[in-house]
């Protein structure tokens, strides 16, 4: 898997849940913080983003999307001085599936809303990296794939066949990626920093995607530096200044993450998780494991177990 890929692999946890409403003005809705990520899209009509922390707000109109990835309070409204409704959420915190009742009107807005569940205890830094909110704006040449993803969802939502519970959580986990890469190709900032650079750096890249493709061999800095092209000592400093960490550092903390995601979602046998992590004592793993989160993994597979029952 490509390092995006398993940045949201990593972090993913339970169903994405999404919504299909129309609103008719005046209209406001109040979305509390979460643990999650949501995003919006105006499919018919306008609205008004009010970002987290009091910033100015953001016209949307038809077409665009709004990104939210670390679960902050917002709101959505016809009119930023709109007073807001705190939105109706479900008890295990989604946002209910509604079905258009009647005709939309010229007048009324229709959105797409999702969300996902993150586990920010092990949050990728890829992700913790992005601003508060990601504004996509539709325009003429915008990529398709996007789009897309966009129209198959909200046709899914409007009118449910068989299949459909499937179908939806699919097309969910397939826009986050198309979000994620429609704003790393066409509206990161001019000068990126931290892993933003580091996807865009092909030396520190090529290292990266030799560590998740193999998290288990033996890598050394001098085998990473010569995937990189560099010397060892001019691509121990880059990969530290763009990733925030040293790679033998970021490997471990890899193959930590690995074992905690294959301990969570699966029942493989305690030695096999610690051969995919690197590690060919069962002994040396859980000591490295309990180190790094607390608990020993039977315990933290129990856990897992006992939160999704």
């Amino acid at each position: 898997m490509d390092v995006l890929s398993d940045a949201i692999a990593a972090m993913r946890t339970g169903r994405p849940h999404s919504s299909r409403s129309v609103k008719r003005a005046p209209w406001g809705v109040r979305f509390p913080a979460s643990d999650g990520a949501g995003f919006h899209v105006v499919l018919q009509g306008s609205a008004w983003l009010l970002p987290p922390d009091g910033a100015e707000p953001v016209r949307l109109g038809p077409g665009d999307v709004v990104f939210l990835a670390h679960g902050y309070g917002h709101g959505l409204a016809d009119d930023p001085g709109t007073p807001l409704e705190d939105a109706r959420l479900k008890p295990d915190g989604s946002w209910p599936s509604l079905r258009d009742r009647g005709p939309v009107h010229g007048d009324d807005t229709l959105v797409l809303c999702g969300a996902y569940q993150l586990n920010k205890v092990r949050a990728h830094p890829l992700l913790t990296d992005l601003p508060p909110f990601i504004h996509l704006p539709a325009r003429i040449g915008a990529p398709d794939r996007l789009r897309a993803a966009i129209e198959l969802l909200g046709a899914e939502l409007a009118d449910p066949q068989p299949g459909s519970d499937a179908v939806v959580p699919a097309l969910l986990d397939t826009l986050l990626l198309y979000l994620l890469r429609t704003w790393w190709l066409t509206e990161r900032p001019e000068e990126p920093s931290g892993w933003a650079a580091a996807l865009g750096d092909p030396a520190v890249t090529a290292a990266l995607h030799a560590i998740h493709d193999d998290p288990a061999h033996p890598w050394t800095v001098e085998e990473l530096a010569a995937r990189a092209a560099l010397s060892r000592a001019a691509f121990a400093r880059r990969f530290a200044a763009l990733v925030g960490q040293p790679p033998l550092a970021y490997l471990t903390w890899w193959r930590m993450t690995t074992a905690g995601r294959l301990l969570r979602e699966g029942d493989a046998p305690l030695r096999t998780v610690a051969e995919r992590a690197g590690y060919t004592s069962e002994f040396a793993f859980a000591k490295a494991f309990k180190r790094e989160y607390g608990v020993a993994p039977g315990r933290y597979r129990k856990q897992g177990a006992d939160l999704s029952a």
